[in-house]
């Protein structure tokens, strides 16, 4: 957690005292229960014991009735719920699969992992996927299936985007990783696609270190994700799943890929899910005083949000202004924001540094596959990203603008105005 107040280094700079990289502590709550489940040691999610329900299967219908769902499945990654998903809708090898380029790495990841092509999208000035390029790879492609990302939490018109899945017959697969909570005129992501998958790694909406979430209304692909994922015949265990009908259908036809989600992991996020919508709350507020302020400093650029997206901003992306900095000018930027505190994830790298690889980066996926992505090339190589911890409070924002300010001040070799 910060200290309150700007702390100047000997030239007169501001510099932040908080750590953007520290996660969001785990509830009490969820610490007791981990200890209750240690002691009693039934850590994995099935069990011989009838008598009792599994922490996962009690999660699982409890983020079912969240979402509106009518399934759900808990798994040990997010990237592990968009494998299942995919597999689960009937993806084969080769198949094609569209995807917005801008997202992360896991997401083609699981594309590759489900031994099928990804089809990369362009994107737009607001980082989400441009539905003109979409609909024209969708006619060069013969792709079937669309694992739509909603990268750092951004949202695409999400009727246009149902509509134009319809009217070419696509499988619309949501990635939630960054939008658990979020929604589009009233209606959460993963609730407009035939799956809804989410993550709950640690810089994510909820923290277990690792986990992932699968929601669906169709009872096949619920039958045979939970196959999938790994319930050997234990799958009457599951709550918030299809009627065991359903899996007769499937059962002896589908693998299991032993991907499940553990009691452990489960009982952490129970505790977290009835918090989801007050740190969302937070969340947007201090999005909001963040972005007011760096709105004023010359050379940075945010995006314009539409009033239907409800977005829940567990981090902020902004864009250096057109022409505004050099290559090595946005470095200097970087390193300086990182000296004095702040530290700014930037996509524009010559490499991939920790989360900020981009499609370029991903050569496995083949440049032919790649295609035309002008509009993505141009947003990513200007594109920086920060974590919003929900400790920060409104003189933290302030500060972090201010230490970008003179970052950018310095990047660009003018007049550096520190914080009083």
């Amino acid at each position: 957690m910060s200290e309150k107040g700007a702390l100047l280094d000997t030239s007169g700079r501001t510099v932040f005292r908080g750590d953007l990289s520290a996660p969001d502590p785990i509830p009490e709550a969820g610490v007791e229960a981990a200890v209750k489940l240690l002691r009693d040691g039934r850590l994995f999610r099935y069990g011989e014991d009838r008598n009792s329900i599994p922490e996962a299967a009690l999660l699982e219908q409890e983020f079912a009735d969240y979402t509106g769902r009518k399934y759900c499945l808990g798994v040990n990654s997010g990237g592990c719920a968009m494998f299942l998903a995919l597999r689960a809708c009937g993806v084969e090898p080769g198949d094609k699969v569209l995807v917005n380029a801008f997202t992360l790495a896991p997401v083609p990841g699981a594309i590759a992992h489900a031994g099928a092509e990804a089809v990369l999208v362009d994107i737009d000035e607001r980082y989400v996927v441009d539905l003109d390029d979409l609909d024209r790879k969708a006619e060069q492609s013969g792709a079937r299936y669309f694992l739509l990302s909603y990268m750092r939490g951004h949202i695409p018109d999400m009727e246009a985007v149902v509509a134009l899945c319809e009217r070419r017959g696509l499988i619309l697969i949501e990635d939630c990783a960054h939008t658990m909570g979020a929604g589009w005129k009233g209606r959460l992501t993963g609730g407009f696609g035939h799956v809804g998958c989410f993550s709950t790694q640690t810089f994510k909406h909820m923290n277990s270190g690792e986990g992932g979430l699968l929601v669906t209304d169709d009872k096949d692909i619920a039958a045979r994700a939970i196959l999938l994922s790994g319930s050997y015949m234990l799958y009457a265990q599951h709550r918030a799943r299809p009627s065991l009908e359903v899996f007769e259908r499937h059962r002896y036809a589908t693998p299991n890929c032993s991907m499940r989600m553990s009691g452990l992991v489960a009982a952490i996020l129970r505790s977290q899910l009835p918090l989801l919508d007050e740190r969302n709350a937070r969340w947007r507020h201090i999005y909001r005083v963040l972005a007011g302020e760096l709105e004023a400093v010359d050379g940075i650029v945010l995006p314009q949000r539409p009033p239907e997206e409800e977005f829940t901003p567990s981090s902020l992306q902004f864009s250096f202004a057109e022409d505004a900095l050099t290559g090595e000018q946005a470095l200097r930027f970087v390193q300086e924001a990182d000296a004095h505190g702040v530290h700014v994830k930037w996509f524009g790298a010559e490499h991939a540094i920790g989360f900020t690889s981009r499609h370029d980066h991903w050569r496995y996926i083949g440049t032919a596959r790649k295609g035309s992505l002008p509009s993505a090339d141009r947003v990513l190589h200007r594109l920086c990203d920060l974590r919003l911890p929900l400790w920060l409070n409104d003189e933290d924002c302030r500060t972090i603008a201010a230490v970008l300010a003179e970052a950018m001040a310095v990047a660009r070799g003018t007049k550096v105005r520190a914080c009083a």
